[in-house]
């Protein structure tokens, strides 16, 4: 029987934790509720939960401060909430290593959505090869290969995929895609970006179907990873 997933949820808003909590143990996992930053690094490293919960703004530490810090120990993966729209831009642009985000408010139901993918990708990963290891990007011949078989991109493309495989799990906006792969590129613009994304996807998967390189995040970007 495989053993049920263990979430923690670093929260203060304690009717929003336990009603997350209540959405988990309805699909099957198990859900502890800390309601302070103070001690939440030590929580998390000792109890090593599959998956943590985390709110920015807690009493005692805030949450930037505690993913910053676990993560400098420990993979577990760490969905960040906030209710600051502006913290976006911090969540984005800092080394946080968090691998995903919530604003509140937010649906209940998404966040479990969320939570059972990031723990299937994590779960795959551990049997299977990565991406990351299966993709090979040759910057002084312009080549690509994925899983040993040639990659054909275009010059764009390849620029474009190259930004976000250096930085697997970082969301950029189209923005600064623009500003990264095509600097001196007047011709493209943000949405433009949009058509390489799905011509990668449509080469990616015609070597690969169930593998999709590149993540949307609805309002926000792109990232590298399943």
């Amino acid at each position: 029987m495989t053993q049920a997933k263990r979430i923690l949820i670093v929260e203060d808003e304690l009717d929003l934790a336990e009603i997350i909590a209540d959405y988990l143990r309805k699909a099957g996992m198990e859900a502890e509720i800390l309601s302070e930053g103070t001690h939440a690094v030590e929580t998390i490293l000792a109890k090593q939960p599959d998956l943590v919960v985390l709110d920015i703004m807690l009493p005692g530490k805030d949450g930037l401060d505690i993913c910053r810090e676990v993560r400098a120990k420990s993979d577990v993966p760490i969905i960040m909430e906030t209710a600051k729209v502006e913290e976006i831009d911090r969540l984005l642009g800092l080394e946080l290593g968090a691998d995903d985000y919530l604003c509140k408010p937010f649906s209940p139901r998404e966040l479990v959505a969320r939570i059972k993918a990031i723990l299937r990708r994590s779960t795959s990963a551990a049997a299977e090869e990565r991406v990351e290891d299966a993709l090979v990007l040759d910057e002084e011949t312009w080549r690509a290969r994925l899983y040993g078989k040639p990659l054909e991109l275009t010059r764009q493309e390849f620029r474009l995929l190259q930004v976000l495989y250096k930085r697997p799990n970082r969301v950029f906006s189209r923005a600064q895609l623009l500003d990264l792969a095509f600097r001196d590129d007047r011709d493209v613009i943000d949405r433009t970006i949009d058509s390489h994304i799905k011509n990668i996807r449509i080469k990616t998967k015609a070597i690969a179907p169930g593998v999709d390189l590149i993540r949307s995040v609805y309002g926000v970007g792109y990232a590298f990873g399943d």
